[in-house]
């Protein structure tokens, strides 16, 4: 084998390497993207069942210890930090589930709200799995491929499911 074939041949393997890099990396940015676009949906999902909640309790429809109650986790929900907030909306699904809130019209629309957000959940973690596997790769780390993006993380949220 001459020189020039094994030229070729480290030529090619590079171009072969650096093709799957950029394509590895275009597909590692597109799911950073929808790990953002799943995020967000979950917080509109999230805000949509506090503000039910809230709306509920303030119906005069339930006895007043399950709407201040209501109320009070709901509140929470919306105003905790990024530190608190799995905990607060977790609360706020043990609230919902602890108190009567099976009255029409509110029951049916309540419970899409829940399974609203269940659905959000499990998208938004499917895809940072997704992420996650795709960054631990070998070529991925060793290329840096990456760059500075954060890790994504899953959300765990007591929903029901």
């Amino acid at each position: 084998m001459s020189l020039t074939w094994v030229l070729v041949l480290v030529a090619a393997g590079l171009l072969l390497l650096g093709a799957y890099a950029s394509w590895t990396a275009g597909r590692l940015d597109r799911l950073h993207h929808r790990v953002d676009s799943a995020r967000s949906a979950l917080e509109t999902e999230l805000a949509r069942r506090a503000a039910l909640v809230a709306e509920l309790a303030g119906a005069g429809i339930l006895d007043p210890a399950s709407s201040l109650l209501l109320l009070d986790a709901a509140h929470r929900a919306r105003t905790a930090s990024a530190d608190d907030r799995e905990q607060r909306e977790s609360a706020l699904t043990r609230a919902i589930n602890a108190t009567g809130t099976d009255v029409e019209p509110w029951h049916g629309e309540l419970s899409l709200a829940m399974r609203r957000v269940q659905l959000a959940r499990r998208f938004h973690n499917d895809i940072v799995v997704s992420t996650r596997d795709l960054r631990h790769r070998r070529l991925v780390t060793w290329l840096r491929l990456a760059g500075h993006a954060p890790m994504p993380t899953t959300i765990e949220l007591e929903d029901g499911s």
